[in-house]
């Protein structure tokens, strides 16, 4: 029951990260249309290019911004605020009547879904059960790519009606209504992060919130995992540290960890990947309409992997196995795309062509499998409840910053050294690689606040939070049963 619980509010939080999963993929249609072109009077490369510049400009500092105040308003009022500009972005966006308004549109949605993007894996990795943790925290990842696919299916199938704005607009328009509902959510059903609640002081609300997310623990458990959680967290506070020249120097495993995971993604080279997949589609003499099924196809496939290994692998594997498993996969596959490409993508071996298309499948399958299913939860969970929003921003700022320069070296970068660009994703893969066997710990079946030891941290133990914290047994009296749910009065 409390797991069903857990992976409703998870699938609904989900809306957050498919925004940025859409938003992120319906541009590259969108600018491709020639209705879209013509409207907006031929707006010359730097233009276009800043379609996508500004949006990541905007991711970036929507991911600050919660550095900055997402602790003081909270996980639930934080989302709140970037579902109502994400939704005056998009509708901005649908109704642009030149290009000065469309990236205008573009901004503010980026920065919105920066936001959400570096906010709801801490959400659910602080509601979640430890033993089902990386199903529910994965679930953010599993939006964005299912973001993906739907934004590539409507672009395909939008590229089939009749020339002129509604090519363009309803592919955008389809995102309005998600900000509204996701927003309606979390005024009314979603629980607030009871980690976050105890950390304002906010103890009988924190309380209640953990028996309702928790229903399924009996009352000693309930008690003793509350105890600890309270416990853990007010000795951490105790050391909230005011700079962070102090967070590195006290934290620097933790805080280098999260980091290092959410750059390592960028530089696998998947966004290069993914929006340059139409240049080696092209050359075999492919039509339009089916490179954007093939492009859709890359994008049923990333959602599909993403899911899979999200149910069965995340917890019962573990994210370092696959952060591993990942980065080798990833290593291997490139370098077989970059030797057939060399092979093949200037002759007439039309097979040829086909194995080197089969590499970029391959790398989607590996990436969205492996990769995609654990870095945002990985990246959350390792770090202490002061520094989560703090490090967070940063690591997803990191993200965010490191994609667009590689992503914007794409065209130069293929037309000077061809194939061996993947070289340079492999490289980075494979430092990567190395830093991850040495210094990436397991944090699966693991609470929050355990996974403090695998750092090196202290754990408050069972005798301390006796002494620290106020009696839960005694406290529990006043929790009673309503209907099988546990829910404090």
């Amino acid at each position: 029951m409390a797991m069903w619980y857990a992976l409703g509010i998870a699938f609904f939080a989900a809306i957050g990260t498919f925004l940025f999963g859409f938003d992120t993929g319906i541009a590259t249609t969108t600018i491709a249309h020639q209705s879209w072109i013509d409207y907006m009077q031929k707006p010359s490369n730097g233009l276009t290019g800043a379609v996508v510049a500004v949006y990541i400009a905007g991711e970036a500092l929507g991911a600050l911004t919660q550095t900055f105040i997402g602790d003081k308003l909270g996980r639930i009022r934080f989302m709140q605020m970037m579902c109502i500009i994400v939704t005056i972005g998009t509708v901005i966006q649908t109704a642009s009547v030149n290009i000065g308004m469309f990236l205008a549109g573009r901004a503010l949605a980026g920065y919105a879904v920066g936001g959400l993007v570096a906010t709801v894996p801490i959400y659910l990795s602080e509601i979640s059960d430890p033993r089902y943790r990386g199903l529910i925290g994965g679930i953010s990842g599993c939006g964005i790519s299912f973001g993906t696919m739907m934004s590539n299916w409507v672009g395909y199938a939008c590229s089939y009606a009749p020339y002129g704005p509604v090519q363009w607009r309803l592919p955008l328009g389809i995102q309005i209504p998600w900000g509204i509902i996701m927003f309606m959510g979390l005024a009314t059903f979603m629980p607030n992060s009871p980690r976050q609640l105890i950390r304002s002081g906010k103890l009988d609300l924190a309380r209640s919130e953990f028996a309702r997310i928790r229903r399924g623990l009996e009352l000693q458990e309930m008690e003793e995992e509350f105890g600890l959680m309270k416990a853990q967290i007010e000795y951490e506070m105790e050391r909230e540290l005011s700079s962070y020249r102090e967070i590195f120097k006290v934290f620097r495993h933790r805080v280098l960890v999260s980091i290092a995971v959410q750059t390592m993604t960028s530089l696998t080279g998947v966004n290069v990947i993914q929006y340059y997949q139409t240049t080696l589609y092209k050359s075999l003499g492919i039509g339009s309409h089916t490179i954007l099924a093939l492009a859709a196809v890359y994008g049923t496939v990333a959602f599909i992997s993403n899911s899979l290994t999200t149910k069965y692998m995340t917890d019962q594997w573990g994210r370092r196995k696959m952060l591993i498993a990942g980065l080798a996969g990833i290593i291997v596959i490139e370098i077989y795309a970059a030797v057939m490409q060399r092979c093949f993508q200037n002759t007439d071996n039309r097979i040829g062509k086909g194995f080197a298309i089969l590499g970029i499948y391959l790398f989607v399958v590996c990436y969205y499998g492996m990769l995609n299913s654990t870095t945002w939860l990985y990246g959350a969970e390792v770090l202490p409840i002061a520094l989560r929003n703090k490090v967070m921003g940063i690591a997803a700022s990191s993200h965010f910053i490191v994609n667009v320069a590689i992503t914007e070296a794409g065209p130069s970068a293929f037309a000077n050294i061809h194939e061996n660009y993947y070289y340079v994703f492999v490289a980075c893969s494979a430092f990567f690689l190395t830093i991850a066997y040495f210094y990436f710990p397991e944090t699966k079946q693991k609470t929050l606040e355990e996974v403090a030891a695998a750092f090196g941290d202290r754990v408050v133990d069972q005798d301390e939070d006796a002494k620290r914290a106020v009696s839960v047994v005694g406290e529990a009296q006043h929790i009673e049963s309503t209907d099988g749910i546990a829910k404090a009065v």
